[in-house]
């Protein structure tokens, strides 16, 4: 369920940066979100309330409304292939230095601050 509650605070942040992007001239269709939680996409795009999901506060179910309005659209990506795991998760080396090439990240094991 956390990670339905993070889409939701998620969603809320996509709505606003939608928002500014239009009053900086450069609208936007919709911001596309990807998770690696296909139960938490499956709640934020169906509006069943559904038996685990019943004890949720009614603001974390703004996901389902700017899915809806199209201000966002959710993507369901392997864990195998979701770089931000790398920040969240204990990977083993291949995983590690697939995504941290993956986000241009660089390790400089000779460069000590003086």
């Amino acid at each position: 369920m956390a990670e339905y509650m993070a889409l939701s605070d998620c969603a809320r942040d996509c709505a606003w940066y939608k928002i500014l992007f239009k009053e900086l001239g450069f609208p936007l269709s919709h911001i596309p979100l990807y998770r690696d939680s296909r139960g938490a996409i499956f709640n934020a795009q169906n509006p069943v309330t559904q038996k685990g999901i019943k004890h949720v506060e009614i603001h974390y179910h703004y996901i389902r409304e700017q899915v809806e309005k199209g201000t966002v659209k959710l993507y369901a990506v392997p864990t195998a292939d979701n770089p931000a795991d790398m920040f969240t998760k204990n990977l083993g080396p291949l995983l590690f230095l697939k995504h941290r090439e993956a986000l241009g990240l660089e390790f400089f094991p000779n460069r000590m601050p003086h």
